[in-house]
This record gives C-alpha cells, structure tokens and sequence, in this order.
C-alpha cells in the first residue's frame, strides 16, 4: 500500500492573500464553514458595529468562503470575533449566500461543540455532565449548553434563546401569481414569515424542492414590500430573513410538526432551523396552542433531521411579551482545513448523514 501523500510543491498563489484556515462541521445536515484564522480583523466597539464593518469592508472574505468553488449557494459560515459583553465567551458573526444574519440556531448548535473543543471557553468541573457556553450572536446573548466528558464535547447541545416574540398573526399578503395569503411573523433572533404549504397549494413533505423554494420567496418578497418589520432593540435586528413553510400542524402533538426554511438568496437550510424553531415555539404559545416546557419535535423536509424546541419561560422584548425558548440539536464535525492539510471526518455515533444524503433538494 502506498503511504501517505506528500505535497512537494504549492500551486500558484497570491502570497500577499492570508489562507484561511476553517473547521467545518454540520447540524441536522446544514453545513457551518467555522474560520480559525486569516480573515483580517474585524473593528467594531461593538458585535453590530462590528457586522456593519464586515459586511462594508470585508464581504470579499465571505464570498471566498460561501460561494463556489470552495462552498455553494447553501453554504453557512461563521466568523469568531471579540464580544463587548462580559459574560460573553466569544462573539459570532453569521455568514450566508447574502450577507449577515442575526441569529442561526443550527451555528450555536455547532458552535457549542466547537468552543468546549478547541478550547474557548474554561474548563468544567471534571463530574460535569454539560458545559456552559456563552454566545454573544448580533442579536444577543445565547447561552449554550454542551454534553461533556472532561473538556470534549459528545452527544446532542441545547441553548436558550434570546427573547422570542410575536410581530404579527394572520396578517393578509398579496403574493403575485398566488393570490391573497395569511400569515404570521415571528422573531426567534431573526424575523420569519409563516404560513402553511398547502395553502400556496404545496406539500411540503413531498413537493419539489424548486416549487417550496418559488413559493417561499414570492411570499419572503411579498411580506417585505407590504409589511414594515421593527425591532424594539435595534434597526440593525429589524429585517425579514425568510418564509418558513409548514405542516400546518402547530396544535400540540408528540409526533414531528415538518418544515422548511427558505431564507437569504433563496438559500434552502437542511435542518429543521434553529432561529425558526425558536420563532414557530414563540407563535405556538402565543396562540395558547403549547404550554411551557412542553416539548415539540420539527423536522426537515429536506433531510428529516429533526430539533426539539419548547418554551422555557416568559419574557419581554420592548413592549412584546416574549418567550425564552430552548432548542437542542446534534452537531458533527466535517472536516479541517488547517496549515496546508485537509482532514475528513468519520462519525462517531449514529447520524442519518453520516456518509452523505440525497434529498428532494435536487428536484429543482
């Protein structure tokens, strides 16, 4: 057998260029690009001046990191910076197909694993059955919680989100070539519209991948031009990310409710959706359809992994009651890309998509 390859020679490239070294890992099949070192740094006193900066100086970083050849249009990256907050073990940025996001659950989910890790955050006691991380995302503080062995991670992580609010229910949107169409809005670290597929005339356990991605986008589009979304804490927090397409089945059931996330550029997440789970929780409760800690499963239509969510306690955000809500999910690692050597990962543990998974993405 032939030993290990050598690379006696490094192709042509731009000295002056830093190389990126990244982690890579994925959560429910949703990839996180994690970068270790190279991107220049990023100056801000604080993480939404600091997301300002990024995206007006520095997007050429985030294009090389999502965008194809090194990544695709679903690629998701994460860009560690220092927090202002002192409770803060690390500061996050968000990378996308389209800029800068506020808040992704499936990240925190990957980030969690990745700070206990590579050593980010203090050691926990050595009988500890979890540790504590805590994430300064641009829409706050989100704590959280790992399953350890000594200073490694292992098995699924859980966090607690920032306050999860109600914007607007059954609010009446025209959405061109669709007609008239109800949905709510939500916030769960980033805004959401919500409406079942079968009301734009789709399954979303079976439809195509290309007719839930139209449909979602035209009612993302719609909600943008007809609605005016506000945050109470920041301008910088006050966008519509995506559409999220459901079930239809938010009244309280053991079984998984199914959705599907659209977001960004017409960007499709692969798991359940972190933030969207958050935000679905928030509108459950505030419809009175689930009690608090009352657990629900979502699962993706894309690959049918699937996070539990449930609303922990009551909150505030301005003048919206809000919810707390914790979702857990499991992380994996992917790969290392680090001092010229590329490392692949084999997973320990069942996972669904371990060596790879076909899904009605591909059904364009």
């Amino acid at each position: 057998m032939a030993g290990p390859l050598t690379v006696p020679w490094m192709p042509p490239h731009d000295p002056g260029t830093p190389a990126l070294s990244v982690v890579d890992m994925h959560t429910g099949g949703e990839p996180l690009r994690i970068v270790l070192a190279g991107c220049p740094e990023v100056v801000g006193p604080t993480l939404l001046a600091k997301r300002r900066y990024m995206r007006q100086h520095l997007d050429h970083v985030r294009r090389r990191l999502m965008f194809e050849p090194r990544g695709h249009r679903d690629m998701y990256g994460a860009v560690l910076v220092p927090s202002e907050l002192p409770d803060a073990h690390l500061g996050v940025l968000f990378l996308n197909n389209e800029g800068y996001s506020s808040m992704c659950g499936h990240a925190v989910l990957a980030l969690g694993r990745f700070a206990l890790d590579f050593g980010l955050v203090p050691a926990p006691p050595s009988d500890a059955q979890e540790a504590l991380v805590n994430i300064h995302c641009p829409c706050g503080l989100v704590a959280a919680f790992v399953e350890c062995e000594g200073c490694r991670s292992r098995g699924p992580v859980r966090f607690h989100s920032v306050p999860a609010f109600v914007l607007a229910t059954d609010f009446l949107v025209d959405v061109p070539g669709r007609g008239k169409v109800v949905v709510d809005i939500a916030y769960g670290g980033a805004f959401y519209a919500f409406v079942s597929a079968e009301k734009l005339g789709l399954d979303v356990c079976s439809a195509k991948m290309g007719d839930l991605v139209a449909a979602a986008s035209a009612v993302t589009e719609a909600v943008k031009a007809q609605f005016k979304i506000s945050h109470p804490d920041s301008e910088d927090l006050a966008f519509l990310y995506g559409t999220i397409l459901t079930d239809g089945k938010d009244t309280y059931n053991e079984e998984p409710t199914t959705n599907i996330c659209v977001f960004a550029d017409e960007q499709v997440d692969r798991s359940p959706t972190g933030s969207g789970v958050t935000a679905r929780i928030a509108l459950q409760y505030h419809k009175g359809l689930l009690e608090l800690n009352q657990t629900r499963a979502f699962k993706s239509s894309a690959t049918g992994s699937v996070f539990t969510g449930k609303a922990v306690r009551e909150a505030k955000c301005g003048d919206f009651k809000a919810v707390i809500v914790e979702v857990s999910g499991q992380a994996h690692y992917t790969g290392l890309y680090v001092k010229k050597q590329i490392h692949y990962f084999a997973y320990k543990g069942p996972c669904s998509q371990s060596y790879g998974f076909s899904s009605n993405l591909v059904q364009m």
